[in-house]
């Protein structure tokens, strides 16, 4: 498999800069491993997010509290080898960074040489203002997150909308004002209201990734795994998901057509299999007429 077109240049903090000034909405897409990370940056997507969703799309572990630093930093260099186009961003796993941000930048430094990203995620607002500060200042871009923060869903009394109440907006507007001035090159706005992440956006100088926010933002990311379909029906999908496509029944179709040929042997068929030639075979066919297939085993 090789990499994206050879013709697209690397996604560079400038880039999305450019963007963001000429008011071109920016793409985001979760990504987990190689196949993931490659069809995402094929796809043209400007950037990918290893995210901590991993934790249940790939792991298939309860929520994002369980992922380990070693797990993600595993799969972070699995969509580096893929992503050679796109800026690739690693969610930083809860308990890696709210200690101090000394341990915040290390765990950092650890995402940019073991886990070959460009810049970090974080969850958290104007109490994670310091941690940022201290991360870009090491000179490694970060990505804030604000509104929903699912690390904190135990906190939050579960995943719920932010930003409903004009004192809920204003903390949101706050929390997006502190990461920007602590050094984040572009923010997650996460289940707020359209019309408070719009004049959100108006308001900071960086961008706004919406997830669950409305079109006004500055870009967009979903979860790969909800929007392309690749998963069995009747799981729950939040309300802000778009599928766009349904992978679980094409290859769920597909494995169960191979399933059958192969019980059939259908599969594999003349065209899948390597030639011999005839007097080759044939002198195969004399030789274990002769051959002792009993001694053969015993020596």
């Amino acid at each position: 498999m090789g990499s994206s077109a050879p013709s697209r240049k690397k996604v560079t903090l400038n880039s999305l800069r450019s963007l963001y000034k000429s008011g071109e909405p920016i793409t985001m897409i979760t990504a987990h491993d190689f196949p993931s990370g490659h069809v995402g940056d094929s796809a043209g997507m400007e950037m990918i997010l290893v995210g901590d969703s991993l934790a249940m799309v790939a792991l298939g572990m309860e929520d994002t509290s369980e992922v380990l630093v070693e797990e993600m930093l595993l799969h972070c260099r699995s969509v580096a080898r893929a992503a050679k186009s796109a800026f690739i961003t690693g969610d930083l796993p809860m308990g890696s960074y709210e200690i101090s941000p000394e341990q915040a930048l290390e765990t950092a430094i650890r995402f940019i040489k073991d886990g070959r990203v460009q810049s970090v995620k974080l969850e958290g607002g104007a109490e994670m203002a310091p941690t940022i500060k201290k991360i870009t200042t090491a000179g490694i871009p970060v990505l804030g997150h604000v509104g929903l923060t699912p690390q904190r869903q135990n906190a939050l009394g579960g995943f719920r909308v932010q930003g409903k109440t004009a004192l809920s907006a204003v903390k949101v507007l706050e929390d997006a004002l502190a990461v920007q001035a602590a050094g984040c090159f572009a923010v997650v706005l996460e289940a707020v209201p359209a019309e408070v992440a719009t004049l959100i956006t108006k308001k900071l100088s960086i961008p706004t990734i919406g997830i669950g926010a409305g079109n006004g933002c500055s870009g967009q990311v979903l979860v790969q795994i909800d929007m392309t379909g690749n998963f069995p029906p009747g799981r729950f999908l939040p309300k802000f998901v778009k599928k766009y496509g349904d992978v679980w029944t094409e290859s769920l179709k597909a494995i169960e057509a191979y399933g059958a040929e192969t019980k059939s042997r259908a599969y594999p068929a003349p065209e899948h299999t390597y030639p011999i030639p005839k007097a080759e075979l044939a002198e195969f066919e004399r030789i274990l007429a002769t051959i002792d297939i009993q001694k053969l085993s015993d020596d």
